[in-house]
């Protein structure tokens, strides 16, 4: 059975100061439709999801494990079960995050 949603019709959430996300959630993964204030930052954590993100517009930088790396449109990043990292957007973004399994903290 195909479920349809349109994202205008989801409530924005806010679990960290300056990123607006609309989740939507299949029987085993999440979807975060993020929009990111400039200057907002994420901070270091890690979580048992495998975590896929695709950025849409705008420049981010995510540390991983140490490592930083400046995003832009374009560009994919999979980060694999509780891998430490962080984020910082340099500008306003808009960012996809795919999340396995269901992220329940985003319902």
């Amino acid at each position: 059975m195909m479920q349809h949603i349109h994202l205008n019709e989801v409530e924005w959430k806010e679990p960290v100061a300056g990123f607006k996300g609309r989740f939507i959630h299949s029987e085993n993964m999440t979807f975060g439709y993020w929009d990111i204030e400039a200057g907002a930052s994420l901070p270091e954590h890690a979580h048992p999801h495998e975590q896929v993100t695709s950025v849409i517009e705008g420049e981010f930088e995510l540390t991983v494990d140490g490592e930083s790396k400046i995003l832009g449109p374009g560009s994919v990043v999979v980060l694999p079960s509780n891998v430490s990292h962080k984020g910082k957007s340099i500008t306003n973004c808009r960012i996809i995050d795919v999340f396995y399994p269901i992220r329940e903290d985003f319902r």
